[in-house]
């Protein structure tokens, strides 16, 4: 019922992952990462305390996919749960339970791993990675563009309803979490215009943060 993808840019230490499912909300359960961490996503028959756990053992030292592997080892109920991580050095893992639903299959490339389960093609996820490996410029972009392959390639077997996209970088918050909960068109599409809309902003937005006499306004009328 999903299909995700979970990378780290090396030129700007960003972290990121994208998801999109036939369920609602699916971002609000799958999708987790931590600035100076990694990223991860726990899906399928979704157990939404896993994308934190493996955060935290990959916080501790384990690459992504000793995380994995330690925590698939240690979990009940692990054959209903798919996985994926990637750590602060670009290292992947990924794990599918033997419960995890109809074709389902990972792929592993370059700072990136992507998976997905009730696909329609095992390829599914190598389009994925092979176009997040192709495209270039922002990380929010890449992952998108991934998503978009993964898309074409079939995606799951049934419509898809939504999409998330979040983003860590140098900051202890997401500096995108951005979210299409339900849509009966396209809600990659969906998610595309959104984060076409927030990229020129997001800059903005952590210097508000920061700094909020340096940053810009953008129309928003300031008390003073």
């Amino acid at each position: 019922m999903t299909f995700s993808i979970a990378a780290r840019c090396p030129r700007s230490g960003m972290f990121g992952l994208a998801v999109s499912s036939s369920s609602p909300a699916v971002a609000a359960r799958c999708a987790y990462a931590r600035a100076g961490v990694g990223a991860a996503g726990s899906q399928n028959i979704t157990d939404p305390t896993l994308g934190p756990k493996l955060l935290d053992l990959m916080a501790i030292g384990l690459s992504a996919p000793d995380a994995v592997n330690a925590l698939a080892a240690a979990t009940p109920m692990i054959a209903y749960r798919q996985l994926i991580a990637v750590d602060s050095s670009g290292r992947t893992g990924a794990f599918s339970g033997e419960r995890t639903l109809g074709r389902h299959t990972a792929a592993h490339g370059e700072g990136a791993v992507a998976a997905g389960n009730m696909l329609k093609s095992s390829d599914v996820p190598f389009k994925m990675v092979a176009a997040f490996e192709v495209s270039s410029g922002a990380l929010g972009s890449r992952l998108l563009a991934a998503m978009r392959a993964g898309l074409d390639a079939g995606g799951e077997e049934g419509p898809v309803h939504s999409a998330g996209l979040l983003l860590v970088r140098d900051v202890t918050w997401p500096v995108a979490d951005l979210r299409v909960d339900w849509s009966d068109d396209d809600p990659i599409q969906g998610l595309e215009q959104l984060w076409r809309l927030y990229e020129p902003q997001l800059e903005a937005y952590v210097t508000r943060a920061i700094n909020p006499t340096a940053a810009p306004s953008y129309g928003v009328p300031v008390n003073r």
